[in-house]
């Protein structure tokens, strides 16, 4: 079912030309990704798809009674009003709630009327806005908020709090809950990732993985990306250009294009030679007519234009990073607790040697950025101590990047605090995306995209060999990552990151650490090899659970995803992996992920249905009571079956 026909848009502001003669069309089932570099006009077409700005030319049209969820990147401000968040999550259904009061309505109506036409009226009414109801997931509709907000990090005492109250970031992810809570027939998602941690992300993904309607994305999550999307709209020199597959798929299909472009321009630069060559010869000859004749119509030949060659440079050839001890970083049972006595982390011992690249991960709000602050000096922590090696130099990226000067212009702050020429400044700064008079801006006109990169730029540049560095990807778009990354995959120092993008830690680290329930567990890997170890842990996990639970004749299992983790990293190192050497990696861990958020969701529904079971008004009706219990019952038995199918993924 088409969905979605964008035909010919274009949208200028004064003489800046952002896209013209757009079009692309969206179906059922579409997942697309809209990839693009900041600035190409990706936001901007999205708002032209919700009629928010006006394009210059094009049409957009949508199939007759198709809803649309718009989630915008930038947050809208708190709401300035006593309802808790339960109740602002579930004005996404006023028209359900509203619905469910004129069924209720009704119900008393033909409960005491004795009028056998009103009766019959009131019957054929109450039949019509009970379809509505049911069509519009009327049952369910309480069991689907509890269980997309909890899929993004709320839980029940956050449901009771005031919803004015909750932060910015926090904010982001209210909104985009309450547009996934509708489940529309397209969704526009302009950036859905920020401010999300990994399990949200991965939540996240499941979720629309699943989705039955279509969905376009905006982002510049790689592996996002690559597990949602089944097409790629690429936003680059104010063209679209369609391609059939995720981002990986793209990437390669981009090459290609590339590949082909580059041999075209060859074959047309040597007919262009020859030509060239026969005008000059024969101008002024007896063939004067011919020459004059290919003249013009290699006037007026389209000519091919390849793209600039990347920049690349090393950053580090002027100021190589010093040896030091082999033990960079290491911490003797430490400890953080914040002054309202919530507790981050308790006896932590790491270790950190020369030459490790590592990713510390985990939930938001666990104390990531305090235990790199403590690292580096800001923070004392409550217990324990820090010991840096000797000879070690800190280098240390903030998400706040205190160390750039506003007033001086991009080249100045490199210029004049490495004391380098022009030329090498100019080459520095050309590998980090700062080209022609780029250089010229002043530096507290940047975005925070520019800034990071600057920022991320001068510590390259002081000589550091222990780059500390929290969130250096944030506000990135994917070239700006691939510099950093570029720049990070030349390093000989040690680093330790911060970071929530998985594609990022998977091309750049080494070890992982995740921080979760106070304690810092670690895996000798980069992020993919501690997905397939926790994988690997739960589904032992599963197992000693289902033999347990078949001992004791329980029919109910826990979830993969919220089974209890407590498996030590060296019985971590020692699990061996259960997915079979002759079954294909990707579509078998594909396969695994869809089971897991249909088993995700079911439980979280059945959740729900424990939630209305339990209601007052619930217990207090028989015919409800016994309906509810019946659904749950269908769900545990649904659950089971899943579990089999699961198990046999």
């Amino acid at each position: 079912m088409r969905l979605l026909t964008v035909t010919n848009l274009s949208k200028s502001f004064g003489t800046n030309e952002l896209f013209s003669d757009v079009s692309f069309q969206a179906d059922k089932g579409d997942r697309i990704g809209l990839v693009g570099t900041n600035g190409a006009g990706k936001t901007t077409l999205f708002k032209c798809l919700t009629k928010e700005l006006a394009p210059d030319d094009g049409t957009v049209t949508f199939a007759n009674a198709v809803s649309v969820g718009y989630v915008k990147q930038q947050t809208a401000a708190s709401a300035n009003t006593n309802d808790t968040l339960r109740e602002e999550f579930l004005t996404a259904f006023a028209d359900i709630i509203d619905l469910a009061a004129q069924k209720k309505a009704l119900e008393k109506v033909l409960a005491t009327n004795t009028s056998t036409a009103a009766t019959a009226d009131t019957l054929a009414r109450y039949e019509q806005i009970t379809a509505r109801f049911e069509n519009s997931g009327g049952y369910d509709y309480e069991s689907r908020m509890r269980r997309i907000s909890f899929g993004l990090g709320f839980n029940d005492a956050d449901l009771n709090k005031n919803a004015a109250h909750f932060s910015g970031g926090q904010r982001t992810r209210i909104l985009l809950a309450k547009a996934l809570m509708r489940e529309p027939d397209i969704l526009l998602l302009d950036e859905p990732t920020n401010h999300l941690d990994i399990k949200m992300i991965e939540w996240l993904e499941n979720f629309l993985m699943n989705y039955r309607g279509g969905v376009i994305v905006i982002s510049h999550d790689r592996r996002f990306l690559d597990k949602v999307t089944n097409k790629t709209l690429e936003l680059s020199g104010g063209k679209i250009i369609a391609y059939a597959g995720n981002y990986s798929r793209f990437v390669e299909l981009r090459a290609e294009l590339q590949l082909s472009l580059a041999k075209a321009y060859e074959k047309q630069q040597e007919y262009i030679r020859r030509t060239e060559e026969y005008i000059a010869r024969y101008k002024a000859g007896i063939k004067a007519k011919q020459a004059r004749g290919r003249e013009s119509k290699l006037n007026r030949m389209e000519r091919i234009i390849l793209p600039p060659p990347d920049d690349v440079f090393d950053c580090f050839l002027l100021n190589r990073p010093t040896e030091c001890a082999e033990r960079v970083l290491e911490t003797e049972h430490l400890s953080m607790i914040l002054p309202n006595g919530h507790k981050l982390f308790d006896d932590v011992n790491l270790l950190i040697k020369k030459g490790d690249g590592v990713a510390l991960i985990g939930a938001n709000g666990t104390g990531k950025t305090t235990l790199l602050r403590i690292i580096v000096g800001e923070l004392a922590a409550t217990k324990g101590r820090i010991k840096i090696g000797n000879r070690v130099k800190i280098g240390y990226f903030s998400q706040q990047h205190e160390g750039l000067n506003k007033s001086n212009t991009v080249l100045k702050e490199i210029v004049y605090g490495y004391g380098l020429n022009e030329e090498t400044a100019r080459k520095l700064l050309g590998a980090f995306l700062f080209k022609g008079d780029d250089v010229y801006r002043v530096v507290g006109e940047l975005s925070g995209g520019e800034q990071s990169r600057l920022a991320f730029l001068k510590l390259m540049l002081t000589g550091a060999n222990f780059l500390v560095l929290d969130e250096p990807t944030n506000h990135l778009d994917i070239p700006a990552k691939e510099a950093v990354e570029n720049a990070l995959r030349s390093f000989d120092g040690t680093f330790l990151i911060v970071s929530h993008d998985r594609y990022f830690l998977e091309r750049t680290t080494n070890i992982t650490w995740e921080l979760a329930d106070e304690q810092i567990t670690s895996y000798l890997g980069n992020y993919e090899y501690y997905r397939q170890k926790k994988a690997d842990e739960e589904s032992v996990q599963l197992s000693q659970t289902t033999a347990k639970q078949k001992s004791a004749a329980q029919p109910r299992k826990k979830s993969p995803r919220s089974a209890d983790k407590t498996v030590t990293s060296a019985a971590a190192e020692s699990i061996v992996p259960t997915a079979s050497s002759g079954i294909d990696r990707q579509k078998h861990e594909e396969a695994v992920s869809r089971a897991e958020a249909k088993i995700a969701m079911a439980e979280a529904e059945l959740k729900g249905l424990s939630f209305i079971i339990n209601q007052k008004e619930t217990q207090e009706d028989p015919a409800k009571s016994k309906e509810y219990a019946e659904l749950y019952a269908a769900k545990e038995r649904e659950i089971e079956k899943l579990y089999a199918e699961w198990i046999t993924t």
